[in-house]
């Protein structure tokens, strides 16, 4: 498995992720290659799946919504993130 799921810099997480959107619930499926691959059922219009991929990933980390953003891959399925001190680990990563 690669090193490249994620790195961390001082108390930030910058985490690949892999997104599924239109599934039947929202889950952490595991490693995807290179990236953790999340499904969530929000859909891929009008930025709803990155919203709501936010939301569900700030309630797994333990952190407020404000604490995490996408810094590359808005608009695909593939995203760089970035978690501002998680309180929590999802196993996945652990």
């Amino acid at each position: 498995m690669s090193d490249n799921l994620f790195s961390w810099k001082n108390d930030t997480l910058q985490l690949h992720v892999y997104v599924q959107p239109k599934a039947s619930r929202d889950e952490i499926v595991g490693r995807h290659g290179d990236y953790l691959k999340v499904r969530i059922t929000a859909p891929p219009t009008d930025g709803k799946a990155n919203t709501h991929l936010l939301k569900y990933l700030a309630k797994v980390f333990g952190v407020g919504r404000d604490q995490i953003e996408i810094t590359a891959g808005r608009k695909g399925r593939h995203k760089l993130l970035r978690i501002q001190a998680p309180s929590h680990l999802p196993s996945e990563i652990s």
